[in-house]
Order: structure tokens, then sequence, then C-alpha cells
């Protein structure tokens, strides 16, 4: 019995220390095996930390990008605002142009219209004096023509005109500026344009005539006017009788012209009374 007890006892020390180093090897296994199960409990928590900053730049990204988009649709739509804007504005310029264009056309039209009006108001007037004038000339030719049939002009008359007739005309006759400049009374030039000029003629002997220190003076619508010049060779011995003359201030002084003789002038001085 001694001998089974101190076998059984040797057995058990036997398996005793062929389990205790299988135990010692699965318990450290065990302790290896924790902290590789706790780190990959710990890798998902580690990898969601690490994923949400990646998430959270990724939603300013796209927040950030919309604001962009907004911002450049913004500024798009405020383009075409203002290329409206300018578009409207250049219509109404353009509106603005043409009605100032019309109406400066319409200005002129009407500027047109006036001065035709003015001209033919004028021209009317003008046709209306001469006919005026044609008629008392062709009056007082009448009263000349019946007076010089009932009174002969008187000899002095007679030979004051015919003896102030030129025998070379172009020799003895001095203008104004020959004369030392015109210093007699001057027409005022109402009375002149109304009056005066080539289209208003008359003949002499259908007015008062006298001679006064040897040449003859004629009375003209309120005026006296004097011959000082020789009257040219060529003319007709009844020039003052019968042609048409009329009286022009020009080249410093009064002339007078006969019709019949347009290229020769005699220089005559205006007198009030």
């Amino acid at each position: 019995m001694k001998s089974a007890r101190i076998i059984s006892t040797g057995v058990l020390a036997f398996l005793l220390g062929a389990f205790a180093p299988s135990y010692a090897q699965q318990d450290q296994h065990e302790q290896q095996a924790k902290p590789e199960k706790q780190d990959q409990q710990a890798k998902p928590e580690k990898q969601q930390q690490a994923a949400k900053p990646a998430k959270q730049e990724q939603h300013q990204q796209q927040a950030k990008g919309q604001q962009q988009q907004q911002k450049q649709q913004q500024q798009q739509a405020k383009a075409a605002n203002q290329h409206e804007q300018q578009e409207a504005k250049g219509q109404q310029e353009q509106q603005q142009k043409q009605q100032q264009q019309a109406k400066a056309a319409n200005q002129h039209e009407q500027q047109q219209a006036k001065g035709q009006q003015e001209q033919q108001q004028k021209q009317q007037h003008a046709q209306q004096q001469q006919n005026q004038n044609r008629q008392q000339q062709q009056q007082h030719q009448q009263q000349a023509n019946r007076s010089s049939q009932q009174h002969p002009h008187p000899a002095e008359q007679q030979a004051a005109w015919q003896g102030h007739r030129a025998h070379n005309w172009q020799s003895e006759h001095r203008d104004w500026q020959q004369r030392g400049g015109y210093h007699g009374y001057r027409i005022p030039d109402d009375r002149y344009r109304g009056h005066f000029g080539r289209d208003h003629w008359f003949r002499i002997y259908s007015y008062p005539v006298v001679v006064v220190g040897g040449f003859p003076r004629f009375q003209y619508d309120g005026f006296w006017f004097s011959i000082i010049d020789p009257w040219p060779e060529s003319w007709s011995d009844d020039w003052y009788d019968n042609d048409d003359v009329y009286i022009v201030y020009t080249d410093g002084g009064y002339y007078l012209y006969d019709q019949r003789y347009p290229g020769d002038r005699i220089a005559i001085t205006v007198y009030l009374n």
C-alpha cells in the first residue's frame, strides 16, 4: 500500500508537471489575445474619430463650393442686369437722339417755310411798291406833259441844261473821290430804301426844276438834287424830259443814272430844302 501511494503521488506530480506548462502557455495566449482584442475593439473607434474630420472637411468643401456657385450666379445675374440696363439706356439715348433730330428737322423746315413766306412777302411788297411808283411816275409824267404843252420850259432852264452838256465826258466828269469826298446832306436809310435805288426810277420834269448858280436843280421825294457834273454828249438832247432816271448812293456819294445809258453816272448833291 505504501508503494501504491508513492506511485499515485508520482503520477499526480507527473500530471501536474505536464499540465502546468500547457496551462501557463494557454494563459499567456489568453493574455496576448486580450490586448489584440482590445486593439481590434479600439480600431473602429479610432477610424471613426479619423473619419470624422475628413467628413467635416468634405461638408465644408461642399458648403464652400455651394457658396462660390451662389456667388458666381449672383455675379452673372448682376452682369446680366447691368447689360440690360445699358441696353435700355442705349435705346433711350437713341430715342432721344432721334427725337432731337426730328425736332431739328422740323425747326429747319419751319424756318425754311418762314423764310420762303418772308421772301414772298418781300417780293409782293416790292412789286406793289414798283406798281405804285410806276403809277405815280405815270401821273407825274402826264402832268408834266400837260404842263410842258401849256407852259414851255423857261429859256433859263433850257440854257442851264444845254450849257452843261460835255464835249468829252470821259475827260470832263469827276467822281466824288476826285472831288475830295461828298460833303452834302445824307438821306436817311429808311427813306433811301423806300424811294431810291435802281428800282425807284422817275422823270426829272415830273417834279419842280429850278436853276441855282447856273446849275439845274430838281426836287424829288422832298429833297433837292443839284447836278454838278456835265452830262455825257452821247445822251439825247431831251433826256431830262423823257428818260427814266434813278439815284444811287455808291462809292461814297450820290449819283444820277439814266436807264438808257446805265454805264454812265452824274455826280449830284443832296439838299434838304
